[in-house]
C-alpha cells in the first residue's frame, strides 16, 4: 500500500531574513515595512519563493540583487505596494485646483504654454483620470493651453490598468452622473474611459526614490503625491521632497494627502492656503 507524499514544506523567512529584506527593499524603493508588517511581508515572499522554485531565502535574495533585467524585484514590488483608491478621492484638492491653483499658473503664461499636471503615484489611474474629467468639466481655460497630464507610478501591473482605463461601480460612485456619461462608456458592465482622454495622459513607471528613474521629470506646474509619503520613513520623505521641488517649476504647487505635511518633512515649500485646501508652493524666486 502506497503512503501518502509528504506535504511541500513552505519556504521559511526567519527575522534576520526579514530584516536583511527590508534593509534592502528601503533603499531601492523608499519603502520602510514596519515590524507589524511582518507576515504581510514574509507571505509575499514565500509565494515568490515558490514560484521561482528557490527553498532557501539566501538564494532568492541573492536572485533580487542581481537578476540583471531586475523582472524578479519589479514582480515582488507590484504584489508590496498598496493601491486603493478611487474617483474623486478627496476631492476638494479637484476644486482647489480648478478653482484657485491653475488661475493662478494661468496668470504667469501665455495663452498656449504648457501646463504639466503630475500624478504620483497614480495607481490604476483613477486619480489622473480625476484631474482629466475635473479640468474639462471645471477649468473654463482649459483649452486657451496645452495640458499635459503625465501619470507615474512603481507598480508596472497598475500601470497596465490604467493605461486600460476599465473601472467598476466602486471606483466611479463618486463622479457626477453626467461626467461619467460624458468621458466613460459601458463595456461589459465596467465603465471605460474614453480613447481620448486615455490618450492624452502619458502613463509612466517612476521609482520616486531613485534619482535616475526621475531626473527626466522636470517643468511640471502642479504635482499630485498624496498617501505615498506615509509608507516612507523621514530621510526617504526629505529626498522625496527634494526630488519633487526640482520637478516643480518655480511657483509650482504641490499637494500632499490629508494625513501629510510637507512643513513637517521640509522647509523648501511655502504653505499655500486656497478656499478649498491647503497646498505647498515652491517660491518663485527658486532657481530653475
Amino acid at each position: 500500500m502506497l503512503g501518502a507524499l509528504p506535504a511541500a514544506r513552505e519556504p521559511t523567512v526567519t527575522e534576520s531574513d526579514f530584516a536583511r529584506f527590508r534593509d534592502f527593499f528601503y533603499r531601492k524603493t523608499g519603502i520602510m515595512f514596519a515590524d507589524n508588517k511582518r507576515y504581510f511581508v514574509d507571505k509575499r515572499l514565500q509565494e515568490r519563493m515558490v514560484v521561482t522554485g528557490q527553498t532557501a531565502f539566501r538564494d532568492y535574495f541573492n536572485i533580487l540583487r542581481f537578476e540583471a533585467r531586475g523582472a524578479e524585484f519589479q514582480t515582488l514590488v507590484n504584489l508590496m505596494t498598496v493601491n486603493e483608491t478611487y474617483f474623486y478621492r478627496e476631492e476638494y484638492q479637484f476644486r482647489c485646483l480648478v478653482n484657485g491653483i491653475l488661475p493662478e499658473i494661468a496668470r504667469r503664461k501665455r495663452p498656449g504654454e504648457p501646463v504639466r499636471i503630475w500624478s504620483i503615484p497614480c495607481s490604476t489611474g483613477e486619480e489622473p483620470y480625476s484631474i482629466a474629467f475635473q479640468l474639462l468639466d471645471n477649468w473654463a481655460d482649459v483649452d486657451r493651453f496645452d495640458v499635459e497630464i503625465v501619470a507615474s507610478d512603481i507598480d508596472t501591473s497598475v500601470l497596465d490598468q490604467a493605461k486600460r482605463g476599465l473601472y467598476g461601480d466602486r471606483s466611479v460612485q463618486h463622479v457626477p452622473k453626467p461626467t461619467l456619461e460624458r468621458f466613460t462608456r459601458r463595456v461589459r458592465g465596467a465603465y471605460e474611459v474614453i480613447a481620448d482622454i486615455r490618450d492624452s495622459i502619458a502613463f509612466t513607471r517612476v521609482n520616486l526614490s531613485d534619482p535616475l528613474s526621475t531626473r527626466q521629470f522636470r517643468n511640471f506646474d502642479v504635482v499630485f503625491c498624496r498617501n505615498l509619503l506615509i509608507y516612507f520613513d523621514d530621510a526617504s520623505r526629505r529626498d522625496a521632497a527634494q526630488t519633487i521641488y526640482e520637478a516643480l517649476d518655480p511657483g509650482g504647487f504641490v499637494c500632499l494627502g490629508h494625513s501629510e505635511s510637507m512643513s513637517r518633512i521640509s522647509s523648501l515649500f511655502a504653505i499655500r492656503k486656497f478656499a478649498e485646501a491647503i497646498v505647498y508652493q515652491k517660491p518663485l524666486s527658486a532657481e530653475a
